[in-house]
């Protein structure tokens, strides 16, 4: 198993991306662990909504990939959902789809940033639910929920306008900053779409920029020297 990739980080503020997953499986605690023990600012993950109301993180809207297993995320209970074991095979270690209580256990345990993904649309009072969830857990005010769905991020602000947020988008032209700065978001984008005057833009209009998913230290080293504030990766560190 090899380590990460060490770069210039110059002041930019690294996320590990579904924690740590260029070194363990995505999405499992050992990756949040990995990452946790390291110098990233934030753990990314995603969470869906299962068929009985409660919450799992994962990417996917199935288990086929990192599970070979037919099964959707969403029509399916948690507890069936947790009995998947999932192989990680970087590193021949077993692991299963953690909770939002077990990855936010983890951040609060080396003091990270949670950045918490809202991955389809949720009715909003799911999206109360899930927030509520994520107070008790006492680390709300540390964490930060991102979304490429407009309706989950237009709830989050009528349920709670205080929430740290950030917009996901591959675009980002007129239209996706306006609703940006309407809504106070700041940016999440693809890497393929962030320029230096685009940075610079939404530094003008009050908007913090994150970008995903960063891999190659040479394009790391680019952003830098547009002054993005934040970098998603698997990899580097």
């Amino acid at each position: 198993m090899t380590g990460t990739v060490k770069v210039d980080k110059r002041g930019v503020k690294l996320i590990a991306h579904r924690g740590l997953s260029g070194l363990y499986l995505e999405n499992t605690l050992a990756a949040f662990e990995a990452a946790g023990k390291r110098s990233y600012y934030g753990i990314e993950t995603d969470v869906h909504r299962t068929a009985d109301g409660k919450f799992i993180l994962v990417h996917d809207d199935d288990l086929k990939r990192i599970a070979g297993v037919n099964r959707k995320v969403e029509k399916s209970t948690l507890a069936d959902l947790r009995t998947v074991k999932l192989k990680d095979e970087k590193n021949g270690l077993d692991a299963y789809l953690p909770t939002p209580n077990e990855y936010f256990a983890v951040c609060k345990k080396y003091g990270k940033q949670a950045i918490f993904e809202l991955k389809n649309p949720l009715p909003k009072s799911a999206l109360s639910e899930l927030i509520g969830e994520v107070r008790k857990t006492g680390w709300f005010a540390r964490t930060t929920f991102i979304s490429f769905s407009k309706k989950n991020l237009l709830y989050l602000r009528e349920i709670a306008p205080d929430a740290d947020a950030q917009f996901l988008s591959e675009r980002c032209k007129k239209k996706e900053i306006k609703f940006m700065v309407e809504n106070r978001l700041d940016a999440d984008l693809h890497l393929d779409c962030v320029t230096e005057e685009g940075v610079s833009a939404l530094h003008k209009a009050g908007l913090k920029v994150n970008v995903w998913t960063v891999d190659e230290p040479k394009r790391m080293q680019e952003l830098v020297s547009y002054g993005v504030d934040f970098v998603t990766t698997n990899i580097l560190e």
